[in-house]
């Protein structure tokens, strides 16, 4: 599984980080860093943190 966050349209909201928070975290300036090739065992939760975003800038492929 890949995790691609268009960085142009995400708005660093956080709540993928609720859903996610093995893949998706805020720094400490607030702005988000995430693993792009996360466990196939996270899945869920990615397709779940990719539901929530307010302006679905998540996209998985694989």
């Amino acid at each position: 599984m890949k995790v691609i966050v268009d960085m142009d349209v995400c708005k660093d909201h956080g709540q993928c980080v609720f859903s996610a928070p093995e893949v998706f975290q805020l720094s400490e300036n607030g702005r988000l860093v995430y693993v792009s090739d996360p466990d196939d065992a996270l899945r869920d939760a990615v397709e779940e943190a990719a539901d929530v975003c307010p302006l679905q800038a998540i996209t998985i492929e694989g």
